[in-house]
């Protein structure tokens, strides 16, 4: 997302000092705005089927009927091994007992990549279609290119929406890393992608990045309505760009403070998904211990708890 994770993600996905500078973008009073909720329910608990990716590619049914068991009921989709349709993957899934929060999915640009959205919204019942982000866009590199992006996103926005579905953006380091003209590319996104285009926060790579998730969680407010829930040692690693993250962890056993991502999203977050890029240890127990942590921590819920 290799020697532990032998499919690459470009594969899976079939796609095509900061100190001083935190100081100024996030100001001691950041909180200040927003009256903590302690009543606020926990956001039901998801899983990145990216997580899994090379178990699907073996034996998918074994795979989602072994998540089943483990307790998970709810999962993010994100591509499909070629020899897997999205309508079989869709059976696969009914016959495990699994429902989707959400997919990841190509951006709707051409009749093809529309074609492909709508019929994973059907096939799988999910009105969140979310731009997966990888790889990254070189326009992301200037201003210019960035307000070209920007203006796609609204596109396809205006196509999701024109079909009874809600689009939204997942991040990766860049938006968090790249400075163009006076801001980050992840502050003019969040300001001029239009509002009803949700935020998938994944708080890994935004610490990866430097920044405190917990910070930027509660920037964006009631737009951050999923949150990619990763742990790890979340430094940067040069071999990032090529697809060679270091391996991901169970949550809670890494350096995210996930209490206070919790507490910085107020009750605002709809979902929170797992994802592991990359394990050093078995993926299915990585699992069962990252839904055991959020659960009796009371940071999230299954669907069906």
């Amino acid at each position: 997302m290799k020697k532990i994770n032998k499919i690459p993600r470009r594969e899976f996905l079939s796609v095509a000092g900061l100190g001083a500078l935190g100081a100024t973008l996030f100001p001691k009073n950041i909180f200040s705005n927003t009256l903590y909720n302690p009543t606020a329910q926990p956001a039901k608990i998801s899983l990145q089927l990216y997580t899994v990716r090379d178990q699907i590619k073996t034996d998918i049914e074994g795979t989602l009927r072994k998540l089943k068991s483990l307790g998970v009921d709810t999962v993010e989709t994100a591509f499909w091994p070629d020899n897997i349709s999205v309508k079989q993957a869709g059976k696969y899934l009914k016959d495990a007992g699994l429902k989707v929060s959400s997919s990841h999915i190509e951006l709707p640009l051409n009749d093809k990549s529309k074609a492909a959205m709508l019929e994973v919204a059907e096939t799988f019942n999910s009105k969140k279609m979310i731009w997966h982000g990888w790889p990254e866009d070189k326009r992301y590199s200037s201003l210019d290119g960035t307000k070209e992006l920007i203006g796609i996103y609204n596109e396809a926005n205006h196509f999701a929406k024109s079909h009874g579905l809600q689009f939204g953006l997942h991040n990766h380091w860049w938006e968090y890393r790249n400075r163009v003209g006076d801001r980050l590319v992840y502050q003019w996104l969040l300001e001029s992608v239009e509002p009803d285009v949700f935020f998938e926060i994944d708080t890994y790579w935004v610490k990866v990045a430097g920044y405190d998730p917990a910070k930027i969680v509660a920037e964006f407010g009631k737009r951050a309505q999923f949150l990619h829930i990763k742990d790890g040692p979340a430094k940067w690693n040069d071999n990032l760009p090529k697809d060679n993250p270091d391996p991901m962890v169970p949550v809670g056993k890494g350096t995210q403070n996930f209490p206070a991502i919790v507490k910085a999203a107020n009750g605002n977050t709809e979902w929170m998904v797992i994802e592991m890029d990359k394990t050093a240890t078995d993926v299915f127990a990585a699992i069962h211990d990252s839904y055991q942590y959020l659960e009796k921590n009371n940071l999230g819920k299954t669907s069906s708890s």
